[in-house]
């Protein structure tokens, strides 16, 4: 999708246009039903998503495939009125039919182990059974515009025209980005308060809320998107309102970010027989690194381990230095949203540690002390 200059935007203008036009003719209003025993309810609407996501990590497939089963049950909901006791029969279909038109043919599940694995409690019959029943409703039209293709369209065509757009992440490449986006938009398909939205709507409420956190002039880039999508600008404030609400509380139920402070050895380590260290001064001085002025510095875990006396060494010790360093997870980094941008694929270089081939580390900015040969008398 990566083209140069104007021929990159008419390509991503003609993917969006065409995106909308699939949406306009398969979309339908929300309409929420009272909770009974013959109907689904929204809650129940909800569980059976979150349920259909953890599969889609359990069985290591694409977001896409999740988000075309999310549209697919939505539709089908839409369409007829279920008993819940067929709820989780009809969730694993989609699920089913969502994969085998997503997923490359190896990386399909076979039937009877998804159904086994994710104990969907049917069996490979029913779900056959129940297969067919949501295609004949479907009119076997699967190829929907999910809010994910909206998502690419739109973070496409926002790095393009403001490039300046990840200036302020600099560790994060655009397809990395994107990924960050897609796991938010997933958790929001989850919501039945944003099923009143279509699902370019909601993606791009998602797009608009992620420039106003990096951009100053995220307003017009947000106006510009919403013309071309031809989009209620009223609607679109609401959307946003409650994305917002749902991702806030996405945030307050994570665990606080843990933050190791990485102080280097203040000795040098010398290379003994045996494998084994031994501990010199060092003449290169460790900085001390905190959060704050203010707080106490945060304990270094795991700089130095020693064990091993060796007595033929001379109470030498063996060591071992290792440095944590907690970066920010970021699910599904695959080669689809690689190629979006036409990112390299190669594998960026760690930092580096002390292995157990001691390779001598030259230079000030290494993280392991400098290792000097020596003789053992």
């Amino acid at each position: 999708m990566k083209f140069p200059g104007p021929l990159e935007n008419q390509r991503l203008s003609f993917l969006l246009e065409r995106a909308i036009s699939r949406e306009a003719q398969m979309w339908k209003v929300n309409v929420p039903k009272m909770p009974t025993n013959q109907n689904v309810s929204p809650s129940q609407r909800d569980e059976v998503i979150q349920w259909l996501a953890k599969l889609k990590y359990q069985f290591n497939l694409y977001p896409e495939t999740f988000a075309l089963a999310s549209s697919l049950l939505d539709r089908f909901l839409a369409t007829v009125k279920a008993h819940p006791k067929y709820l989780n029969c009809i969730a694993i279909s989609c699920f089913f039919l969502a994969a085998k038109t997503v997923e490359e043919d190896e990386k399909i599940p076979v039937l009877k182990v998804l159904a086994r694995d994710s104990f969907c409690g049917c069996s490979t019959s029913e779900i056959l059974r129940m297969e067919r029943i949501i295609l004949d409703k479907l009119n076997w039209d699967l190829h929907t515009a999910t809010p994910l293709d909206f998502l690419h369209i739109f973070h496409a065509i926002a790095v393009s025209t403001r490039p300046q757009l990840l200036f302020s992440l600099p560790k994060l490449s655009p397809s990395q980005h994107l990924a960050v986006l897609t796991k938010q938009l997933l958790h929001c398909m989850a919501c039945n308060q944003l099923l009143q939205f279509k699902g370019s709507m909601l993606a791009l409420a998602m797009v608009s809320l992620e420039m106003e956190k990096l951009i100053p002039d995220w307003l017009p880039l947000t106006i510009e998107l919403l013309q071309k999508a031809q989009m209620d600008s009223s609607q679109l404030i609401h959307c946003r309102e409650l994305a917002a609400h749902h991702l806030s509380a996405l945030q307050s139920s994570l665990p606080l970010n843990s933050v190791y402070v990485y102080r280097p050895l203040k000795h040098t380590l010398v290379t003994c027989d045996r494998g084994a260290f031994r501990l010199h001064p060092s003449s290169v001085a460790g900085p001390d690194f905190s959060k704050d002025n203010s707080k106490p510095e945060v304990p270094v875990r795991g700089t130095a381990a020693f064990c091993h006396h060796l007595p033929a060494a001379g109470g030498c010790k063996q060591a071992s230095a290792k440095r944590k360093v907690e970066e920010m997870e970021v699910d599904d980094f695959y080669d689809g949203i690689k190629r979006l941008y036409n990112e390299d694929t190669a594998a960026e270089n760690g930092g580096s540690v002390c292995g157990p081939d001691l390779a001598r580390q030259e230079g000030p900015a290494s993280p392991c002390p400098p290792l000097q040969p020596v003789s053992v008398m």
